[in-house]
């Protein structure tokens, strides 16, 4: 997902950053689907320091989980309290909105009552997902977020970024990125907090930035000239192709990078009493890492 907005509350009754507060005892298992993605992995790695049972539900896991395949949704969700619902490649995508119903109304089924949905921010097809998760009975929450950080070394933009030249059809928007470990702490808090459930949080980073920034600031960590460059939706979409993505991204980037989220919001501060990280501080500790040497 490339981005997945505002209410006020005061920090005192919120969760703290560890995601204690009413009802964060020890948790009953946890479904994690894209436990192996980038804010899924994160999820099953803090929920698991807690103590939390947790099943990891991807189309390798020990029993699948397969979007294609409800039919074997049941062995995925047996015994399952709490779900964390992620959907590739976006919940845009034609039919996202009636598999998200259809899975909420198989955890609930299952026993499951905790529902906490990755969403995105300024995208009203996933505004559709966010309402079919809330079936009856569920206790439901959403998180909305901005463009993550690690698209830049863990997906996407990878490549580019050791090339030196990160290509995007947009020009001079900017987006409020935002470190998928943050949305992984207020994930856990949801899914293990009562003081969420009812909740819509939407995430972004501390600051705006537009690509060319972006560029800037991961020159700097790297210690090597890494060039923002605008391109056509046109060549973008050839590009797209030959990658084997779905060209309808192109159009995902136009519309959500078309200043509709050119703000900041606090979601992150509201549920964890405490800042996002720095886009800036993602680059250099990223960077240390080695993932974008050449």
């Amino acid at each position: 997902m490339t981005t997945n907005e505002n209410v006020n509350v005061n920090e005192n009754v919120n969760g703290s950053g560890n995601g204690s507060g009413n009802g964060s005892g020890r948790a009953g298992l946890t479904l994690v689907i894209g436990g192996r993605g980038k804010t899924g992995r994160r999820v099953v790695e803090r929920l698991r320091e807690r103590g939390d049972a947790v099943r990891v539900g991807s189309r390798t896991g020990e029993p699948a989980f397969d979007w294609d395949d409800p039919a074997g949704w049941a062995a995925a969700l047996e015994g399952v309290e709490r779900v964390y619902v992620t959907f590739q490649p976006d919940l845009s995508v034609p039919g996202a909105p009636d598999l998200i119903g259809a899975l909420a109304s198989a955890a609930v089924a299952a026993g499951a009552r905790r529902l906490v949905l990755l969403s995105g921010r300024g995208e009203e097809a996933a505004v559709l997902c966010e309402e079919r998760l809330k079936v009856p009975g569920a206790e439901w929450t959403v998180v909305r977020a901005s463009w993550f950080d690690q698209n830049f070394d863990e997906s996407f933009f990878l490549d580019s970024v050791r090339a030196g030249e990160i290509a995007l059809p947009v020009a001079d928007a900017v987006e409020p990125f935002v470190d998928t470990g943050d949305i992984a702490d207020v994930v856990v808090a949801a899914l293990t907090d009562d003081r969420h459930v009812g909740r819509t949080y939407e995430l972004s980073g501390p600051r705006l930035l537009s690509l060319a920034d972006v560029a800037d600031e991961l020159s700097k960590a790297t210690g090597r000239e890494i060039a923002y460059v605008p391109v056509s939706p046109e060549d973008y979409r050839a590009v797209l192709r030959e990658n084997g993505l779905p060209e309808e991204l192109v159009d995902l980037f136009t519309v959500i990078l078309d200043g509709r989220n050119a703000h900041l919001v606090d979601g992150v501060r509201e549920v964890l009493g405490r800042a996002p990280k720095d886009f800036a501080d993602y680059a250099r500790e990223t960077a240390a890492t080695g993932v974008w040497d050449v």
